[in-house]
């Protein structure tokens, strides 16, 4: 029995005691357990471990029945990972254009405790930078700002800001001796750092341009210390973005005695986000690059065997892979990569919006293609989410 290929993408889960983490991850998984969804979706997500799920499951109808918040995990990082698994395993045919059979998504979440005081001792220090090694292979990072802070804080909104990337900042830096060998900058990193907004129902109709006017005025320059305190820490630091995308959530809606977990904003896009987003932005920026192919192998080969050749199946449902006619057996070595990913390739993966993204969504599901249509889905479900200014994404 053939070996099934799996790729995972990872996203780091960055904020404050309080900021909704554990919320967050339980209103996510425990959505994707509904019937409803189960019967909407062309996949089933999967905890890979069963008592982090039925522990995420449970705090999910303790939410939805009794209206019961769960706990905060203080002091404790979790990582918890799932499997997207299509309902038809791929065909043959499938198989052939895609370079994995399964997606994954990993989700690490750093304890906001952290950024907000020292460790206790040796052992939490040790723990707190084993963690961080952690996250460094996702490739994309959200700052939670906290919606009820936010709130609290109407008219004075610069001092939360200011406090938030504050210690974001201090605490990289306070990592960075440790973390980089002779001050060596990092390949793997995450590259790009949403700015997400969490409990956005305690700010009915914020919008990301909303989000993006409010920091902007308030905090740039705070933001700014803190994009150049993440780019001092990588190779390359024109392939990073920090709050350039930003992002509306709300887990459920949070009324007295009730909590609607039905009314979520932004979270289902979190599987979107991890599986394209990256790859869309890591395309776009190897055009800037001479040899866009090197570069993508460079940035995105996390020693999964994939690197860029994942890019473009991806992007483009592997449509011009299939024009490419790279030899059987080296189709994903990183030798052939450069006979495919080009500038020119690079134009018509990221062209595929709109009607043209649709039609090829469309037509998977009619060939049956499960993980091109999966995949394709999320790039409509991020173009809609734009639409709605649920989400911005960077023009750059």
């Amino acid at each position: 029995m053939a070996k099934t290929r799996k790729k995972e993408q990872h996203i780091a889960v960055f904020g404050e005691s309080g900021s909704g983490k554990t919320i967050l991850i339980s209103s996510f998984f425990g959505a994707t357990q509904e019937p409803a969804y189960i019967a909407k979706h062309r996949f089933n997500v999967v905890a890979n471990d069963v008592g982090q799920g039925s522990k995420l499951l449970q705090n999910y109808y303790k939410m939805r029945n009794s209206a019961q918040v769960p706990a905060a995990n203080k002091l404790r990082a979790h990582t918890y990972e799932f499997t997207i698994k299509p309902r038809n395993p791929p065909s043959a045919k499938e198989k052939k254009t895609l370079p994995f059979d399964e997606l994954g998504l990993v989700w690490h979440d750093y304890p906001g405790e952290w950024f907000e005081s020292g460790v206790s001792g040796p052992e939490e220090a040790k723990r707190r930078i084993e963690t961080f090694r952690s996250l460094l292979v996702s490739d994309v990072a959200l700052l939670l700002i906290d919606g009820q802070k936010l709130a609290d804080n109407a008219g004075e909104e610069e001092r939360y800001l200011k406090t938030l990337f504050g210690s974001f900042s201090n605490t990289l830096n306070a990592l960075k001796g440790e973390l980089l060998t002779n001050g060596e900058p990092l390949s793997l990193f995450p590259r790009i750092w949403i700015l997400a907004l969490s409990k956005a129902d305690v700010l009915p109709g914020m919008s990301t341009q909303d989000l993006q006017q409010l920091v902007t005025e308030q905090a740039a320059g705070h933001l700014d210390s803190l994009r150049t305190t993440i780019k001092s820490y990588v190779k390359d630091p024109d392939a990073v973005a920090v709050g350039e995308d930003l992002l509306i959530l709300s887990s459920a809606k949070f009324e007295p005695g009730t909590i609607d977990v039905s009314e979520r904003i932004g979270v289902d896009l979190i599987m979107p986000i991890a599986a394209v987003l990256p790859l869309e932005r890591f395309m776009r920026w190897a055009k800037l690059k001479d040899k866009p192919a090197k570069w993508l192998t460079m940035v995105l080969d996390k020693g999964d065997g994939f690197g860029a050749a994942a890019v473009g199946a991806i992007l483009l449902g592997a449509t011009f892979i299939q024009k490419a006619k790279l030899p059987g057996p080296l189709a994903w070595a990183p030798a052939a990569i450069a006979m495919f990913v080009t500038k020119d390739n690079i134009d018509k993966a990221l062209s595929a919006v709109d009607k043209k993204l649709r039609e090829a969504h469309e037509q998977a599901v009619l060939n049956q293609q499960e993980l091109t249509a999966i995949l394709t889905r999320f790039r409509i479900d991020l173009e809609e989410a734009e639409d709605r200014k649920v989400l911005s994404r960077s023009l750059r």
